[in-house]
């Protein structure tokens, strides 16, 4: 078979970008100033950026005020402010095995610290109960947190439903939404989500190294970081107010400007037609691969509305060894191994093994897709 370059890595980053999103960032490399810190004209080019960016993110959220929404570096930075800034010794937390290390370390922290969790099994599919769910609530509940999409079977979780659950109980509702930020539509207000960490460098294709939090007007979250905010420079505590409170430090605007010009490519694109030919470019591939001998796939694929991934182990073959000849003897870059999701492998009996994944953006093509196919039914020949 002849040679290809083929990315479809996009759960671990999307690629290729738009263009729009690198001309966005050369332009601000060489244009903008640090916003807040002063009033000539490249600061405030830089904090219209910001602001405008800020309430693209907003309106895609559905958030009350897009004050509400502070930057990060990525998700998992998102997720520590939201973990170490909420959870106290004491409080009870409820989580799930679907759960990437960037939830389930900073929870084990605070359970180091005196916070007690209960993890969700899930099963054979890679599905939580919701019944169980709603069981596990006790009288010192703090939180529900949990995955809008498993970065490993791409199964989706029926986050309104939780929200329902969280709000019944009076309890707080984190979601992280790193693999549906983009692709499916997220509504704060009707979900019931009170914080929601995401990242910019998949779904949303922006650049690496941005990020947000949403968090609900009237939720106080202790910083992570303190420092320099651009007001109230003589008061010792730093200041409370959203998105100040969480935005510590000089932001990057650079990135936020290739956020920005990403999100414009999302609105302009339309989410539903990113997510309906990722899923197109998905299903084509599971359907492809489904009966090749050797092959075992992971995840619920009973209902067509999930994150565009397809995980899977060809016989016993370790996975990096197949993503290995994926790459060198083909051209298709995929991920492999632990994916980061310790306990829904420990779930799926496949944490010695891993799992190959591929994960598709709507940049693939039918022909990309069918080099793939014909790749898995030759490596399983093999």
């Amino acid at each position: 078979m002849e040679k290809h370059t083929i990315y479809m890595d996009n759960a671990a980053t999307t690629l290729p970008k738009p263009p729009e999103v690198a001309e966005a960032i050369v332009q601000a490399i060489n244009h903008l100033g640090n916003a807040g810190r002063g009033s000539t004209e490249a600061s405030l080019d830089a904090a219209r950026v910001i602001y405008d960016t800020r309430e693209r993110l907003g309106r895609m959220f559905h958030a009350e005020n897009p004050k509400q929404i502070a930057f990060t570096s990525n998700a998992t930075e998102s997720l520590n402010i939201a973990i170490q800034g909420l959870i106290n010794p004491g409080d009870h937390v409820i989580t799930t095995v679907m759960e990437h290390n960037s939830v389930l370390r900073p929870l084990y922290e605070r359970q180091q610290a005196g916070a007690t969790l209960t993890i969700l099994p899930a099963d054979e599919d890679g599905n939580i109960s919701y019944d169980m769910l709603e069981a596990a609530v006790r009288q010192e509940t703090k939180a529900i947190i949990c995955t809008h999409g498993s970065n490993l079977t791409g199964n989706l979780n029926d986050i309104e439903r939780i929200g329902k659950i969280a709000k019944a109980h009076k309890l707080l509702f984190i979601v992280d939404a790193s693999q549906t930020a983009g692709v499916f539509p997220i509504d704060v207000q009707k979900m019931g989500i009170d914080v929601l960490c995401f990242t910019g460098h998949k779904s949303l294709y922006g650049p690496q190294g941005t990020g947000g939090i949403y968090v609900r007007n009237g939720i106080k979250i202790r910083p992570l970081k303190r420092g320099g905010s651009g007001v109230d420079t003589y008061n010792h505590n730093h200041p409370e107010q959203m998105p100040t409170a969480l935005e510590a430090g000089t932001l990057n605007g650079h990135g936020i400007a290739g956020l920005n010009a990403a999100l414009k490519y999302v609105e302009e694109k339309g989410m539903d037609v990113i997510k309906e030919v990722a899923l197109q470019r998905a299903w084509q591939f599971y359907d492809g691969i489904k009966k090749i001998p050797g092959v075992a796939i992971y995840g619920d694929f009973s209902k067509r509305e999930r994150c565009p991934i397809v995980s899977f182990n060809l016989y016993d073959y370790d996975s990096a060894e197949v993503s290995d000849e994926l790459l060198m003897s083909y051209g298709i870059s995929t991920r492999a191994g632990g994916h980061c999701a310790p306990l829904m492998h420990e779930s799926l009996h496949n944490a010695k093994q891993g799992a190959v994944r591929f994960s598709f953006s709507h940049f693939n093509t039918k022909e990309e897709v069918e080099i793939a196919i014909r790749a898995v039914c030759e490596l399983s020949e093999e």
